[in-house]
């Protein structure tokens, strides 16, 4: 094992421990916005340049302009960011912050690539119905020469995007809400539009529609039933009533009906019980003569006289 390899690499990690190294950052605006391009704060001498020509510096809070400062539309603020306003294409470059402490010993610095884009353009979204598609296109009226954007179409089974496109077209099925976008670096433009066909239903609304039925002819069904429960237990208690009502006037019938208490029959009755009841004359049989009773004295016959 190298001891002496390890000894000098920690000795050079202690020295360059305090060095900070550079740093680059990336910012695009549009064409007369404002850029801020920050600095570490808590400093005490910083100066800013664009590709290598000083621009502005800040020491112990005073201010020393290397441009006109018109011309320049920059400011740099107390912690050291620079501002600038209305920028232009011309305002693009490669900035540079320089950091001192305050014997003037060199800190570090910080680089910043600054883009200035023209703004997009507004988008222009469009759809025309054909038999059973829908054909939505979206198109921009002009783009700037040398400038990238990118377009993109979204529908609500998806999207498609393109680069440096003045239009962009496509054919769907569905309907719904479709969004354009254009966009760059610097600014994004967006439309928004619902676009639906007359005669084309689409899958959601015609679930809509079945399930909506559906519940319908439910609830009719239930309706229905229920009445038809309520006719028939209202029609139970009529009856109940009803034979609440008749049931003491048939006892009442029935009792006025019952035959009367038998009582010690008399002889006369007993004689008439006694008698047999008399036939109808289709079923009466001839009867032997009866005879007569011995008590009654037998006329004589008398000879006749003669004359």
């Amino acid at each position: 094992m190298n001891f002496g390899r390890i000894f000098l690499v920690k000795c050079l990690l202690l020295l360059f421990s305090s060095v900070k190294c550079s740093v680059v950052n990336r910012i695009y605006k549009a064409v007369n916005e404002t850029a801020l391009l920050a600095a570490p704060g808590g400093i005490y001498h910083a100066i800013w340049q664009r590709d290598g020509q000083r621009l502005v510096q800040l020491k112990n809070n005073d201010v020393k302009y290397f441009v006109n400062r018109d011309q320049c539309r920059c400011k740099i603020l107390q912690n050291g960011t620079l501002q600038i306003h209305q920028v232009v294409k011309g305002d693009s470059g490669n900035y540079t912050v320089s950091l001192y402490d305050r014997d003037g010993k060199w800190k570090a610095e910080e680089k910043t690539s600054f883009f200035v884009q023209e703004p997009v353009p507004q988008p222009i979204l469009s759809a025309e119905c054909m038999n059973k598609t829908v054909s939505v296109r979206c198109e921009v009226d002009h783009k700037a020469k040398g400038e990238e954007f990118t377009i993109e179409l979204t529908q609500p089974k998806g999207r498609k995007i393109q680069k440096n496109a003045a239009m962009l077209e496509l054919q769907t099925r569905h309907s719904g809400t479709f969004r354009c976008t254009v966009k760059n670096q610097a600014s994004e433009k967006m439309v928004e539009k619902a676009i639906k066909c007359p005669g084309k239903l689409d899958l959601y609304l015609i679930l809509s529609i079945a399930g909506g039925a559906l519940v319908f002819i439910i609830f009719v069904i239930w309706l229905i039933y229920c009445i038809r429960r309520r006719k028939a237990k209202r029609r139970e208690g009529d009856d109940e009533q009803r034979m609440m009502q008749t049931l003491p006037a048939e006892c009442d019938r029935a009792m006025r009906q019952l035959p009367p208490t038998p009582h010690a029959p008399t002889p006369r009755q007993v004689r008439v019980q006694q008698r047999p009841l008399p036939q109808p004359q289709g079923q009466q049989q001839p009867q032997p003569p009866r005879p007569r009773p011995r008590t009654q004295p037998r006329t004589p016959n008398h000879p006749k006289e003669r004359p």
